[in-house]
């Protein structure tokens, strides 16, 4: 089935984008409500609802008689703590090793359910009125665009493995993410520094290690392991979905009250 975007959403997702891209930065004035409505052919009062809740989310500011504004201080903060393993390990002074095991795009055609729903991504769209701007357009041709990336990665402590990763990033908000060499740069620390995250969830959970899951990790199959499945968001969106399996008998998690 397809799904139609209301325009209002159209045009929030469009400015979204213009933010994450980096083509409109914290302080600078975005388009006029009217030149908004006359790009995306909707009324002025369907563009001051996106303009209205995008700073009901402290996304942008609106100044009366000056314009709308890309808001300061929730593109200039870390507001959720993201542990690097990294950091961890050389923190306990254990030598730290990352291994890229693959990366890759992915196309809408390519996802399944669980990327899905995580990223709130349709199997069609459908545009509704005035969709005549090249961001509305662009929604119709997902499925011969990279939506997400893909990156899995080998954690090592001291010349063991500690943590295998797996992690999907929205490519549209985080476009150059595929592009980094992910055994010098830590995925997390270039998350925080292109997307500042401001909030997240997670679960973690005792599991069998898969054969695969097994192999990367140097234990033998159906092994205990902890997984960390967290999702995080940034201007109301989720920016990244991982998971982290960990050796059972290697890994611990800790923390003060």
């Amino acid at each position: 089935m397809t799904k139609t975007i209301p325009a209002y959403q159209r045009i929030k997702n469009a400015i979204l984008d213009n933010i994450h891209s980096g083509k409109w930065q914290a302080g600078n004035a975005i388009s006029t409500e009217m030149a908004l409505a006359e790009e995306f052919g909707v009324s002025r009062m369907t563009v001051n609802r996106a303009l209205k809740e995008l700073s009901e989310e402290r996304v942008l500011e609106r100044r009366q008689g000056s314009g709308t504004f890309v808001a300061q201080q929730q593109f200039n903060h870390t507001f959720v703590e993201v542990r690097n393993i990294a950091e961890d390990l050389k923190s306990a002074n254990r030598d730290y090793e990352a291994q890229v095991v693959s990366k890759r795009a992915i196309t809408a055609d390519m996802l399944d359910n669980e990327l899905r729903r995580k990223f709130g991504i349709n199997e069609g769209v459908v545009i509704d009125e005035g969709a005549t701007s090249v961001n509305a357009i662009a929604q119709t041709d997902a499925s011969d665009k990279a939506v997400l990336y893909e990156v899995k990665i080998i954690h090592f402590a001291d010349g063991q493995p500690i943590q295998f990763e797996e992690r999907w990033v929205d490519a549209k908000k985080v476009p150059k993410f595929i592009d980094q060499d992910f055994s010098v740069v830590n995925t997390s620390d270039y998350l925080i520094a292109k997307s500042p995250l401001e909030s997240g969830s997670y679960t973690i959970r005792a599991l069998a290690a898969p054969d695969e899951i097994a192999e990367f990790l140097q234990i033998a199959p159906q092994s205990p392991t902890l997984v960390l499945r967290r999702q995080t968001y940034s201007a109301g969106q989720v920016v990244t979905f991982v998971k982290m399996w960990h050796a059972g008998a290697r890994y611990q998690f800790s923390g003060e009250l």
